[in-house]
């Protein structure tokens, strides 16, 4: 089940809708990111859109162990209409939707009996159709084969058909026809470090790809999350990338400061910021300034009480500093569930010097569930928006900014993602 990485022992201190599917069958050198790209950086700055708001209703693309469903609010996000299934009974790792043209989505799928695959809409999901070339490793004897589509995003706004996947176990596949066949990455996929051990322990079903970034001022720049393998950056489009983990610890390998096999959680690029990263990482919760190249636990100002493990992190569209998590119990046996029974967001608004806890509407005991990586998300409204899914098939909405929480669907199956489509844009 492609869900949370395992986790390695760490002490915290202390009748449905039909879908209509159509056509459905069966290394070279590291570049680095130097001080000579600045003014590259500098001058398409201007490009960079996380000051925009979005105003009107939302839709939420929620994917779960048992299909995906939709839920669409009024223009004031007060009330909410669920619709569904789409897939019923496939595991959907990921649905998102691309917001270069609305109408088209993507979504990474396991079809139970006949393995993983990819679908794909053009109108916005009354229909759907199955790629013809859905990412595969080449055929060799004792090769990899996919296990799961695990992550897919839209490329950059300058390739308007480019889409990314990540897999379980570890691969990167590019498509160019808006999702219908997808190209293996082979700098990433046949790198020799994907070799190393490392980069087998310890995520259940073997590590796995996530958390795609692009730097919407260079379509040739991007991060990848690999969990367990750590972040990886290209300055190059793909043809080659280097480690990017100082500053990352990571406890379960025999070298604390190991140049690559940390297990990043969920890493997310600041809209209005680029060069600013935050992740959610097994050994605590973390930010980089890029041209420190500095990963800096601002876990550790989390209560100690509650520590800073956990899965999702979001960052405000408008504003780098300001970020939100969801913390899972960490203790010993990572109960995956959280801390106390008691669940809560933390939000910061000064790069994690300091943590504010936001429980208002949650239950006040016995809410025993958490938040995967790819659950909890924002809008770009004035009144901003947070939007999570729950391992208990619940989906929470906030209208203003985490201060206080709704619960707007339940006994949805365990959600793996959610997206945000926002309407008037």
């Amino acid at each position: 089940m492609a869900v949370a990485s395992k986790a390695a022992p760490r002490k915290r201190a202390t009748k449905p809708a039909a879908t209509k599917l159509v056509g459905a069958k069966k290394p070279p050198a590291k570049k680095l990111l130097t001080k000579k790209s600045a003014p590259k950086r500098k001058a398409a700055a201007k490009e960079v859109s996380g000051g925009a708001m979005g105003s009107g209703p939302v839709s939420l693309l929620v994917s779960t162990m048992k299909g995906a469903f939709t839920l669409k609010s009024n223009a004031t996000r007060s009330k909410w209409t669920l619709s569904g299934p789409t897939m019923l009974g496939q595991v959907i790792n990921h649905l998102a939707h691309d917001p270069r043209t609305r109408k088209v989505r993507v979504m990474g799928a396991k079809t139970g009996h006949l393995g993983p695959t990819i679908y794909y809409t053009k109108d916005g999901g009354k229909t759907w159709k199955e790629a013809s070339k859905p990412p595969a490793f080449p055929k060799k004897e004792g090769g990899k084969a996919v296990d799961a589509n695990f992550f897919v995003t839209p490329g950059h706004k300058s390739q308007p058909n480019v889409w990314w996947a990540g897999t379980i176990p570890v691969g990167l596949f590019k498509s160019t026809d808006g999702g219908d066949t997808w190209e293996p990455v082979d700098s990433v996929n046949n790198h020799p470090d994907l070799a190393n051990e490392a980069f087998g322990a310890p995520a259940p079903g073997g590590p796995y790809t996530h958390s795609v970034l692009i730097d919407p001022r260079d379509a040739d720049h991007m991060y990848f999350g690999i969990s367990c393998g750590g972040v990886l950056e290209t300055t190059d489009g793909g043809k080659s990338w280097n480690h990017i983990n100082k500053g990352s610890v990571s406890l379960f390998l025999p070298t604390p400061d190991a140049e690559f096999g940390q297990d990043p959680h969920c890493m997310v690029m600041s809209p209005s910021n680029p060069d600013v990263l935050w992740q959610q990482n097994h050994c605590g919760i973390y930010r980089m300034d890029r041209k420190d190249a500095n990963w800096v636990r601002v876990g550790d100002n989390m209560p100690k009480a509650i520590g800073d493990i956990g899965f999702p992190v979001v960052v405000h569209p408008r504003d780098s500093e300001t970020a939100w998590v969801f913390p899972m119990d960490g203790t010993e046996v990572w109960p995956r569930t959280s801390p106390g029974g008691k669940p809560a967001t933390y939000m910061t608004t000064n790069g994690g010097k300091s943590w504010k806890r936001q429980d208002k509407g949650f239950p006040k005991t016995h809410g025993y569930f958490t938040v995967f990586r790819q659950a909890m998300k924002s809008d770009t409204q004035k009144n901003l928006g947070l939007y999570m899914g729950t391992t208990n098939g619940e989906v929470w909405v906030s209208t203003n900014a985490g201060g206080s929480w709704k619960c707007v669907a339940r006994w949805l199956p365990r959600i793996l993602a959610i997206d945000v489509v926002e309407g008037g844009r």
